[in-house]
């Protein structure tokens, strides 16, 4: 008999509820005064959740098609502007083939990034262009190569005097395609870094090397987010644990998905993800 995973419930049940508050407080609800008012959370705090909650049980089955034990999703719910660390599964057992890393890896990205486009998509639809004097003081959001398209397909192109206002579901989708491109980055033992791995083997530790230092020059001249981001995959390491099985070559099918995130990866990346107008 399985027992009961109740710190995954319940991780998953405080992020909900962290997300459903944030959310709230986007649309300008007062819920101290009126904590009904949380019911307005729901298009944001849903459309993460199913990003999230999607990349990681994509990871999830993919680690059981190839016999690799795996951790369900573990949540984080945390006091920050989207309510939450985002999510992680666990691995119990070795990748033994580069066939499962790029099948493991890349999982998680690709389909979350068909949810977070459809996210991004439906919440444009609905969202507002407002005078760029309607945002000042507001925190900017960058635009990546893909996020751009799909403004000008979906509302157009954009006067220089004015601005988008994303609606919830738009800002959720918007993160899911930010959280993509982190997750694609080709370093370490980010899912970026498992496809890496795959095509490059020991290769791979200098691409991170060269990586994160170009990662603390953008940090020093665009956005200081990327020092952490450098120092972060630093402490956690740059070498990637070796597949068992390296003489299994990869197959066409294989390296067509690790091309397609790699692409992904551009066109999700943004070099100024954030900024204060």
């Amino acid at each position: 008999m399985k027992k009961i995973p109740f710190l995954h419930i319940i991780l998953f049940i405080l992020t909900l509820f962290s997300t459903l508050f944030v959310g709230a407080m986007q649309t300008g609800a007062d819920l101290l005064k009126d904590p009904g008012q949380i019911y307005r959370g729901l298009p944001f705090a849903l459309s993460l959740m199913i990003i999230l909650l999607t990349h990681e049980l994509s990871h999830y089955f993919a680690s059981k098609r190839h016999g690799v034990k795996a951790t369900l999703p573990y949540f984080i719910p945390a006091p920050t502007i989207i309510g939450t660390f985002g999510a992680f599964i666990k691995m119990k057992s070795p990748i033994v083939t580069r066939k499962a890393l790029i099948d493991i890896g890349a999982s998680g990205p690709i389909a979350g990034f068909v949810v977070s486009v459809a996210a991004s998509a439906i919440g444009l639809r609905v969202s507002e262009v407002v005078p760029v004097a309607q945002t000042k003081g507001a925190l900017n959001l960058g635009d990546s190569i893909l996020f751009s398209l799909l403004s000008n397909a979906v509302i157009g192109v954009t006067p220089a005097d004015a601005d988008i206002l994303l609606n919830p579901i738009a800002f959720a989708g918007w993160i899911g395609l930010f959280v993509t491109s982190i997750n694609l980055i080709p370093v370490g033992q980010l899912d970026g870094g498992h496809i890496a791995y795959a095509f490059l083997g020991e290769k791979h530790t200098g691409l991170s090397f060269i990586l994160v230092l170009m990662m603390s020059l953008l940090g020093f001249f665009l956005w200081e987010g990327w020092v952490v981001w450098a120092v972060l995959l630093l402490v956690l390491g740059l070498r990637h644990p070796p597949v068992i099985y390296w003489e299994n070559a990869l197959d066409g099918r294989r390296k067509l998905t690790g091309w397609i995130a790699f692409l992904i990866f551009i066109i999700t990346f943004i070099p100024v993800p954030f900024r204060i107008i």
